[in-house]
Order: structure tokens, then C-alpha cells, then sequence
């Protein structure tokens, strides 16, 4: 008679405030699945269309999610998410009572939080992922006060686990970099990226855009782009972010309209293109770098992560980044053709690597 194999269940759980938080999971849940771990993937119904059509054979399970609106204007953000900040700790609360009950139910041994705050337990090990161990803000003060609450949750977690790599060669700069790290163990584990860099790739499209985030600065920016999308020369790809929209808008001649494509699509489509027209938002910054594409990037106005990446990135020549403000597409387009783009080698995250963090780890 065989031995009866223990097969360790995992629960993954990725923030709603957009939608990198869930693909940049996608990596880890291969890495998961490929030995063979148990995964439960905890989503809002949002998260759960897209990570569906990653992940067909795996069981979801649904989560409260923490619904962020974002302000029309760059000077309300802050105002705005200030005001939600209330609900945000209610949903944390709630977080930490709904996990002891997965845990019994599913019998859950290990928990991934993607910037989860209340997904702690002291029954089973809880990894947190984040690229925002400094939250960046417009006063120091602030910065200060919102790194000392962070550290508070974080410091009751297992392990953290950062998608960047250590040392001044990095993507994320003093995000992922602060003078003084929490106090559990903390592991650089290299760029989340759903993309593999093919080198052969045909170049089929001048420019591939990607609209992403939450709304109403989603589409702000779509009419933006598509106000002058028409007088732009070349094969245009334009991917809208849109999950679960019936309307439609026409392709062109020259300009094929999708309102999103499944992970493998989006590679491919990536690969093809010339340039790269979206967010600054980290997840799309690492795909970006991943695959050391030229692209165009434009930060959403008042949140200051995007726009720190935006000016860091600039800085080093490895996007051309502008604000939403002084945008056209018409004139991006000729400043990135002049500008003088640089490529860096990061560290990318492996199934490997995986193997070798879960081997810190007792459960």
C-alpha cells in the first residue's frame, strides 16, 4: 500500500484597488500549482472573471472587498481616500474573523495576502506581498505615521516578501527600499511578471495601449487617447480594460479595439508591439521591464505611488513617463521617439524561488 501524500493547502488572497494586485499573483499560483500545493484563491467577483480565465480547474472562494473610488480630481484624491479610510479598517477587521473561519473550513496551512493587512493569523504562517513598504504621501509626516501603521499590521505576518530585488539596482526605488524594514523576515524575491521575453517576437503592432485602474480616471483617459487616437500613423492594439462590459467599440482599419484579453493574449501583444502605451501602476511597470519594452506611461493624478514611479523611472531613462494633465497621444508618441531609452536586467521571479522561500517557512 502507497504512502498517502500530505498535500498542503494554500490560500491566496489579492487586494481589489485594481487589478495588478491579482495578475502580478498569477506568477505565484503556477509557481503553486506546478508542485503541486492545494490553492485557494480568494477574490472579489471582479478578480474572480480574470483570474478565471487563468485558472479554470482551481476553487474560488469570495472575499469583502475594499471597493476604493478614486476622485475626477488629482486635488481630491487624497480627500477622497481619506474619507473611505473608515470602511478600509472595517474591511481589515473583518478580514482577520472571515480567515479563522477558511482556515477551519478548508483546512488552509499557509496564507498569501497580496497587500491584505488583516489576512494574519496566529494558527498558520501568512506571507505578505507589497511593493509599498513606504506608502508614499505628500507631507514626510504623513509618510512616517502611514509607514509606522503599515509596519503595526505587517510586524504580524509570518514573512514579507517583496517583488523587486534588493540593493540600489531595483524598479520600485525607496518604495520597496526604506532606511528601516519590519521586523519579521523580509525576501526580495525578484519582479512578478505573467510575461517571458521572447527574443524572436514579429513586431505586428506600432503600439499596444492598456488602460487599467478604477474608475472614473479609467476612462478619463480613454477619451483622451480616443479624441486623437485617429490622426496617429501605424497598427494600433487598444486593450480597455473592461472585464464584463456588453458595449462595444468598433475596430478601424488601422486601430484594433479589445475590451480585454486573457493573460497569454496580452503577452503575445506585448511581445508584437513597438511600444507599450499604459498606467504607471507597478505591476505593469515590472511586465514592462520584464520584458524591457519601450513604453509610455502616464501616473493616475493624486496617486502618488504612479507618480513616484513615473519620476524615478524617467530618471532613469527606462520609460518615458508624462502626467495625465499635459497628455495627447499625438505629441507622447513624437517625445518617445526621441526619447533615449535605457534597459535594465532585473531579477525575475521563478517557480524556483518559490520552492526556496516556502523552505523558510514551517507549516
Amino acid at each position: 500500500m502507497s504512502e498517502k501524500i500530505n498535500i498542503k493547502t494554500v490560500l491566496i488572497a489579492p487586494l481589489d484597488w485594481g487589478m495588478g494586485h491579482a495578475t502580478r499573483c498569477i506568477p505565484i499560483i503556477n509557481a503553486l500549482l506546478f508542485y503541486e500545493y492545494k490553492v485557494l484563491i480568494a477574490a472579489t467577483p471582479q478578480q474572480k472573471i480574470l483570474l478565471q480565465k487563468e485558472f479554470i480547474k482551481v476553487e474560488f472562494i469570495d472575499i469583502e472587498g475594499y471597493n476604493v473610488h478614486y476622485s475626477n480630481s488629482k486635488y481630491l484624491f487624497a480627500i477622497k481616500l481619506l474619507m473611505q479610510t473608515p470602511r478600509v479598517l472595517s474591511v481589515i477587521k473583518n478580514e482577520r474573523l472571515w480567515l479563522e473561519k477558511i482556515i477551519d473550513e478548508h483546512k488552509v496551512d499557509l496564507v498569501i495576502s497580496d497587500n491584505r493587512y488583516g489576512l494574519h493569523s496566529k494558527r498558520v504562517p501568512c506571507v505578505f506581498i507589497t511593493h509599498q513598504l513606504n506608502v508614499k504621501a505628500p507631507f514626510d509626516l504623513i509618510e512616517n505615521l502611514l509607514r509606522k501603521i503599515s509596519y503595526s499590521f505587517i510586524n504580524k505576518f509570518t514573512a514579507c516578501w517583496i517583488p523587486d530585488a534588493a540593493g540600489n539596482k531595483n524598479a520600485s526605488g525607496i518604495l520597496s527600499h526604506p532606511k528601516q524594514l519590519p521586523l519579521i523576515p523580509v525576501h526580495y524575491i525578484g519582479l512578478l511578471s505573467r510575461f517571458e521575453k521572447i527574443i524572436s517576437a514579429e513586431i505586428k503592432y506600432d503600439y499596444c495601449i492598456v488602460l487599467s485602474g478604477p474608475e472614473p480616471q479609467r476612462t478619463i483617459l480613454e477619451n483622451k487617447i480616443l479624441k486623437d487616437l485617429h490622426q496617429v500613423r501605424g497598427k494600433i492594439l487598444l486593450v480597455r480594460g473592461l472585464l464584463s462590459t456588453k458595449e462595444i467599440i468598433p475596430s478601424t482599419e488601422n486601430v484594433e479595439i479589445k475590451n480585454h484579453l486573457p493573460g497569454m493574449q496580452l503577452q503575445q501583444a506585448f511581445q508584437q508591439s513597438e511600444y507599450i502605451i499604459s498606467r504607471s501602476g507597478y505591476t505593469t511597470v515590472m511586465e514592462i521591464l520584464s520584458l524591457q519594452k519601450k513604453s509610455i506611461l502616464i501616473a493616475t493624478p493624486g496617486q502618488t505611488e504612479q507618480e513616484y514611479l513615473s519620476k524615478i523611472l524617467l530618471k532613469q531613462n527606462l520609460c518615458f513617463c508624462i502626467s495625465q494633465n499635459n497628455f495627447n497621444i499625438i505629441t507622447a508618441i513624437q517625445q518617445a521617439k526621441k526619447f533615449s531609452y535605457s534597459t535594465i536586467s532585473l531579477p525575475v521571479f521563478k517557480k524556483e524561488t518559490l520552492q526556496q522561500l516556502l523552505s523558510q517557512i514551517q507549516f
